[in-house]
């Protein structure tokens, strides 16, 4: 009796903090504008592996990803870390282009799949090719999920979900930090 006390309460302990955190940010409003999402450095001479081209199946060491990643990116990209809702730079974007993998550089989605849903990720609710993304099972933290993987590096991207709009009915929910935008005018 006392594990599945112990089990409730952990339980009860995460959902409570995903409730605070999810309310603590969820009054804050973001502007984004174009000038906001090109802040990225697409030009990655730190990250040899980097192509918007090159579709090739990347199979690095751990070691590698950590020397070639920004810390943050390293941390969602190869240990499924997830950044807080409402604080990702692409959550509320609304601006033409195209979405990268943040780790290698691989096609992921075009704005036009993306999607305003209250969740604080972008979401979307299809993915660029059947080769961008892989669906894995996920059952961490006592939920039983789907992880999306780049198609490339197998990068955590974030978790897909069937609570998304037609005509797929699939929410992509990704975590900004992991992803690339080019701009179509660009």
């Amino acid at each position: 009796m006392k594990t599945l006390e112990s089990v409730s309460l952990k339980i009860i302990v995460i959902l409570s903090l995903i409730i605070v955190l999810t309310l603590s940010t969820c009054g804050q409003s973001r502007n984004v504008n174009q000038s906001a999402l090109n802040m990225n450095n697409i030009s990655k001479p730190e990250n040899p592996y980097y192509s918007h081209t090159d579709t090739t199946k990347l199979n690095l060491t751990d070691a590698e990803w950590k020397r070639i990643l920004p810390e943050e990116l390293y941390e969602v990209s190869r240990h499924a870390a997830t950044e807080r809702p409402f604080t990702g730079k692409y959550w509320n974007a609304d601006i033409k282009g195209t979405y990268y993998c943040a780790a290698c550089g691989r096609r992921l989605f075009r704005s036009e799949a993306k999607f305003a849903s209250t969740c604080g990720w972008p979401s979307f609710f299809e993915q660029e090719d059947k080769k961008s993304t892989i669906l894995r099972p996920d059952s961490s933290l006592g939920m039983e999920r789907t992880e999306v993987l780049c198609g490339r590096c197998g990068g955590h991207l974030g978790h897909i979900f069937d609570d998304g709009p037609p005509p797929t009915g699939k929410r992509y929910c990704m975590n900004s930090i992991a992803l690339d935008f080019i701009p179509d005018n660009e």
